[in-house]
């Protein structure tokens, strides 16, 4: 093997930026050898008309199947000398190669070209000078109580009331939609509420019923605009005649025992409700303070080290941002995406972010922590009501395990990183970090 590595005429050529071509003459003796040791191993058990299972002479087999084994020796050999030949010049091809056919004729040396990409040399910068800032902030009680607060909000109870109907109450109206006094199609309906203010309804409706008490009627005039989905509406300006029926008050509901159970605390206990409130606010805060920190060392990576990425990396990347565009927004075909060139940048900062991330991880000898692996995994399984079953199908999933090590790594470079940046803490409130009633604010 030695023998026939040494007589593999390589010749590479660099073609610009990351980009290498590699030209393989493979000798005519390997290439016969191998075909000769191919219809050899057929001829043991070849079925051949007028021989004997495995007893039909050589010439026979190669006559019959020569053609076929020489196609499929080439193609095997093409695969194994690149490889050998990627090693012997020391090259990291970033993806697979194009291959080029340059001599193939029969008795003649096998010649060809692989054109591909070998992944950058990264020579990862000192991180000394680079400064993180990191929140500080802690859940309080008034914390706690606002967030009690926003879950008596979800689920409010509502009281009939004889008055007139006021933001944030909920109205029961019918409606009618007409047109040159005539009734439109799709523009009628019948005991439909809705929360006064709550933005489920057509601004002109809401704000018609805004001081009607029950049973009073109003008119209302909407312009639909000449691109609305419905024939009978695109274009018209529709008179609706609306008539409340019913005006109910929103009141929140007492913080007892029901409404703790109705959380999930079945006990009924407003201190334990508070508890795992209180745990779960912390969870959400440090989730978010990691984040943060996660998301300016990436900043500071990807700043630091500016590197090469190659072409092909960046293509792949860009297909599968695009894939998960239309899976999120339901776009069915290549018209409904943006432009291609939105998803450049993106791209390439995936690719080189997990090069510089590979490099740290090669370089520093960083290994997977079991514990944190395991404890990811509980994370995961913890999820469904079924936990057991989800960790044990996650630990029977090679591929499952390796996204989840993946990911453990990338966290554990993460804290590489942090302890070797200037780290700033910075005072916040647990609002301040989460955003939490930051919308219902500003609804106010």
């Amino acid at each position: 093997m030695k023998f026939e590595e040494s007589q593999m005429q390589v010749s590479l050529t660099a073609t610009g930026g990351l980009e290498r071509r590699l030209e393989v003459a493979v000798p005519a003796e390997r290439v016969a050898r191998e075909i000769e040791q191919r219809l050899k191993q057929i001829s043991r058990t070849a079925r051949l008309k007028g021989f004997r299972p495995g007893k039909a002479p050589l010439s026979v087999v190669r006559q019959q199947f020569g053609g076929q084994v020489r196609t499929e020796v080439i193609g095997e050999l093409m695969r194994t000398t690149f490889a050998e030949a990627v090693t012997k010049e020391n090259l990291k091809p970033a993806t697979g190669p194009r291959i080029e056919p340059i001599a193939m004729d029969p008795g003649s040396d096998l010649r060809y070209a692989a054109i591909f990409e070998v992944l950058p040399e990264i020579k990862l910068r000192p991180l000394d000078g680079v400064t993180i800032e990191r929140p500080v902030a802690s859940v309080t009680e008034e914390d706690v109580d606002a967030m009690v607060e926003s879950m008596r909000r979800q689920r409010p109870e509502f009281v009939e009331v004889q008055r007139p109907a006021q933001a944030n109450d909920r109205v029961t109206i019918d409606y009618e939609g007409r047109v040159d006094g005539q009734p439109v199609e799709g523009a009628s309906g019948t005991d439909v509420s809705f929360i006064v203010g709550g933005g489920r309804v057509m601004p002109e409706l809401d704000q018609a019923v805004r001081g009607a008490a029950a049973g009073e009627t109003r008119t209302a005039e909407v312009q639909y605009p000449a691109e609305h989905p419905t024939p009978s509406l695109a274009g018209k300006r529709v008179q609706f005649n609306l008539t409340v029926k019913k005006v109910e008050e929103q009141r929140l509901p007492e913080v007892n025992e029901e409404f703790c159970r109705a959380f999930g605390v079945e006990s009924g206990s407003v201190e334990e409700l508070r508890a795992e409130v209180r745990q779960s606010m912390e969870r959400e805060l440090a989730e978010l303070v990691r984040n943060r920190l996660r998301s300016q060392v990436m900043d500071a990576l990807y700043r630091e080290n500016t590197i090469e990425v190659p072409r092909a990396l960046v293509e792949e990347q860009i297909r599968e941002l695009q894939i998960d565009f239309a899976r999120r927004t339901g776009a069915r075909d290549l018209s409904q995406l943006p432009p291609r060139e939105t998803f450049e940048e993106p791209a390439r900062r995936r690719v080189a972010l997990g090069l510089i991330i590979s490099e740290i991880v090669r370089s520093e000898g960083i290994k997977v922590d079991r514990a944190k692996l395991d404890a990811r995994i509980d994370e995961i399984a913890s999820a469904y009501p079924n936990s057991d079953e989800v960790r044990r199908a996650y630990l029977q999933s090679p591929e499952a395990i390796r996204g989840i090590e993946s990911a453990v790594l990338e966290d554990q470079v993460v804290d590489w990183v942090l302890e070797r940046v200037k780290i700033n803490d910075k005072p916040m409130s647990f609002k301040e970090v989460t955003g939490f009633g930051q919308n219902s604010e500003s609804q106010t």
